[in-house]
């Protein structure tokens, strides 16, 4: 189970604990969050070779499920992991129309600059609402909650998912042959009440992919309901 920005192995408790009747369940803190350490510099590819040591700790086999950026983790890996036998993307937040804003070319490098000087805070808040387009009316109720210290621990490693999302924040269409050796069967999910940009890059995910479908949960959000995806694992998993 591979999360996105600002979650750690908890942020997968529920959706575990349901699974774990039918399948054996990793959920991981990814590098630098929670109990995972971190070795500058940066790269992706050191998140593949974590994710592709989990899938030869359980066996040398396994389903990977990604939900978010974790999703375009996922992918990633599943390019050079082949005991990845199974791909489940719960909407990748690709920008590939001009269904919302593209994202600024300095956004990875503001993200940095604002952990590095130790304004979390403000990396959070420049996340919400320049990458995921939350309201700036809605930070202060935001930054009151009970939850929004847990997001600053976390903010150290907002960039990280800047890099993993790539070029692929700008409005442009998916390139169809990044990803053509990812031959295995996967499952692209979007939530039928999410924003349009987010179902549209679900759909373009699944045409370019060689093996995919696309499932829309009727009345779900970038935050699925675990009881509803459940059942929806299980099947394409087992099938």
């Amino acid at each position: 189970m591979v999360g996105g920005a600002l979650s750690d192995r908890r942020a997968a408790a529920t959706l575990a604990e349901l699974l774990a009747p039918s399948f054996t369940v990793y959920a991981y803190d990814r590098r630098g969050r929670g109990d995972s350490s971190d070795t500058p510099p940066y790269a992706v590819q050191r998140e593949v070779e974590d994710l592709r040591a989990l899938v030869q700790h359980s066996g040398g086999t396994a389903f990977a499920f990604g939900h978010s950026s974790g999703a375009v983790l996922a992918l990633e890996a599943a390019l050079e992991t082949p005991g990845i036998r199974k791909l489940v993307l719960y909407e990748p937040p690709f920008i590939v129309d001009d269904s919302r804003p593209p994202l600024p070319g300095d956004f990875v490098e503001h993200l940095r600059e604002l952990t590095a000087t130790g304004r979390r805070g403000e990396a959070v808040e420049y996340f919400m609402t320049t990458g995921v387009g939350a309201p700036a009316e809605a930070i202060p109720s935001m930054r009151e909650s009970p939850f929004w210290p847990s997001l600053e621990a976390l903010a150290h490693t907002l960039w990280y998912d800047g890099v993993i999302m790539g070029d692929n924040m700008v409005g442009k269409p998916l390139s169809a042959d990044r990803w053509s050796s990812v031959t295995i069967p996967t499952l692209v999910i979007d939530g039928g009440a999410s924003p349009p940009s987010l179902r549209n890059a679900a759909h373009q995910l699944a045409d370019v992919l060689l093996n995919a479908r696309r499932l829309t949960m009727e009345g779900q959000t970038h935050e699925v309901d675990p009881a509803l995806l459940v059942p929806v694992l299980t099947e394409f998993f087992s099938s």
